[in-house]
């Protein structure tokens, strides 16, 4: 690796294999030296989990085009910190994580692993992107934002990002992008969340599945809104939850 050449970390929460990995590390090739460290099996819905009762084995891969290939036997955030601990010779410039196969727009942020990867990338100071598009699909076709990834990449390692923030993005499915919005998550909620069975041997058990109800669909604050309409969305995300303009009323409750 090159030192005069930007770091780039990629991680997914979709596994090795899945294809929108291997599409973002040939988009960000064409900006640094690319290494990939991401989960060995798919590890959707984690957040910010990380493994702290097992142990964590790092797996070599062959390389693809000039980007070193790793797979690590946890989830995307532990993916993270072991790049930091066992992989990377030098802090990154930059952490990518995604393509994700589906939407982590609205409160999907909350529950992605994709996300809780960029968002470990933020907490320990690195301009970090979550990228997504609104198609689970193992074929999903990627071609139609790599434009518009790319765009991103260029800007934020040019620019950097503002302190605390990372940014979580989403394409459309099925279409080329007609731009990107910077918005915030629209407010909705899941309902119908899980299918009821019955096993074989006549013990209940519950399947995830549910249906996103969008509160504000009209909105054109949001990402749901414009997505709906065929852009791609930009939502700053901040890992520090803190209410800070809540503090006095909540003072005053406790107090």
């Amino acid at each position: 690796m090159l030192m005069d050449r930007p770091l780039i970390f990629i991680t997914n929460d979709d596994g090795i294999n899945a294809a929108g990995l291997h599409k973002l590390a040939k988009i960000a090739s064409g900006f640094g030296d690319v290494v990939v460290g991401a989960p060995d099996a798919p590890q959707s819905g984690k957040s910010s989990a990380l493994t702290v009762n097992g142990a964590l084995e790092l797996i070599a891969h062959p390389s693809e085009d000039g980007v070193r290939m790793f797979s690590i036997t946890g989830t995307p955030v532990d993916c993270v910190k072991v790049a930091m601990h066992a992989i990377l010779d030098r802090k990154p410039d930059l952490i990518l994580s995604g393509i994700n196969h589906g939407s982590n727009a609205a409160v999907n942020n909350i529950y992605s692993g994709t996300m809780g990867a960029a968002m470990e990338g933020c907490i320990i100071g690195i301009p970090s992107v979550g990228f997504s598009l609104l198609d689970h699909s193992p074929e999903a076709d990627f071609e139609p934002l790599a434009p518009f990834v790319a765009d991103i990449i260029r800007r934020v390692l040019a620019e950097g990002l503002p302190k605390d923030i990372c940014l979580n993005v989403n394409f459309p499915a099925g279409c080329t992008p007609e731009g990107v919005k910077v918005v915030r998550a629209a407010r909705g909620h899941w309902t119908e969340e899980y299918g009821d069975y019955t096993s074989p041997h006549g013990r209940p058990f519950y399947w995830l599945t549910g249906k996103f109800h969008n509160d504000e669909p009209g909105n054109p604050d949001t990402d749901e809104y414009w997505l709906a309409r065929n852009y791609g969305t930009v939502v700053p995300i901040r890992p520090d939850q803190t209410a800070a303009d809540q503090i006095e009323a909540i003072k005053s409750l406790i107090d």
